[in-house]
């Protein structure tokens, strides 16, 4: 599962950039993670399964919701129309696992080790190898400086909504959890787009073109009915610090795919770069127990039966 994460989320952003040339991005994503959350509940619902929260649940979901999907997909699409893919990725990538684990030791739920700190470092320094030269080259107008603002603010909502999606899943199953977050996010975007955000209504005609709606479809099966739900029950087993080095290996996929099916170069840097990435999502990915023996955290190699 996580290496299916690390392959598709090193490909979205081409994805989303390529969506919202066309569409509105309020629409783009409300309608992509709306249906990606009603499938989700629909299965489950096929199956027998409980799909409603408990109600004491309700606000909390709601505030999650609004905060991991919501928030993070309109600020971070918008900051989208104004930089480029790479540089997008340079911001996530970085920040992703520095912010996951900050929000859960401030949440309790994990506790800080010096050599988690160490990898992300080793990591941020291999991000910046790989794309940080290309991708600041030049001098940041205006507008590139709020789409990067855009960008990490939408990051660190997608982050702080993840480390809170944890507890919930005491009640919860991650399935339910991911198609319920998915469900209400998705529809409060949908509906605030219709509202206020210009060019909404004459993007809900679909007249989109096939490689919008192409780019649509992929972030939408595998993008999120899958990865999402993958991601959810990784958060669960793993904690929230350690699948958010995917942000790690995804850049290199992306790297890889690019020299392998469209013949682009890479340079002795980024190839530093990229081992140097690698080499920080291993460190990280290492079984790891605390001193007191508190908090123990086992691959899924280790432990087939860990993953239904």
């Amino acid at each position: 599962m996580f290496v299916f994460i690390c392959f598709v989320w090193g490909t979205t952003w081409l994805a989303m950039k390529i969506g919202i040339t066309t569409v509105s991005p309020g629409i783009f994503a409300g309608l992509r993670w709306s249906i990606a959350g009603t499938i989700l509940l629909s299965y489950r619902a096929l199956r027998g399964q409980r799909v409603l929260p408990p109600a004491h649940l309700v606000p909390r979901l709601v505030f999650i919701s609004v905060v991991l999907i919501t928030l993070n997909q309109v600020i971070q699409l918008y900051g989208l129309k104004y930089i480029t893919a790479g540089l997008a990725a340079v911001i996530s990538s970085a920040l992703t696992p520095l912010a996951l684990l900050t929000f859960a030791v401030i949440g309790g739920q994990e506790r800080f080790s010096p050599r988690q700190l160490g990898a992300i470092c080793i990591g941020i320094a291999g991000v910046l190898m790989l794309f940080g030269p290309a991708a600041v080259a030049g001098t940041l107008d205006v507008w590139e400086m709020i789409g990067a603002a855009g960008v990490t603010v939408g990051c660190l909502c997608y982050t702080a909504g993840s480390v809170m999606t944890r507890p919930m899943m005491r009640n919860l199953e991650p399935v339910q959890l991911a198609g319920l977050t998915d469900l209400i996010g998705g529809l409060v975007l949908l509906v605030s787009a219709l509202a206020v955000e210009p060019g909404a209504r004459e993007s809900m005609h679909l007249h989109w073109g096939w490689p919008a709606f192409l780019a649509w479809l992929y972030l939408l099966v595998p993008g999120a009915l899958m990865s999402t739900t993958m991601y959810f029950l990784l958060v669960r087993d793993w904690g929230a610090s350690r699948p958010g080095t995917y942000a790690f290996i995804s850049p290199v996929i992306a790297v890889v795919i690019g020299c392998t099916l469209f013949g682009e170069k890479l340079d002795w840097g980024e190839a530093v770069g990229m081992t140097l990435m690698l080499g920080a999502a291993g460190l990280a990915l290492r079984a790891t127990t605390t001193t007191r023996g508190i908090l123990r955290i086992t691959p899924v190699a280790s432990s087939p039966g860990a993953l239904p």
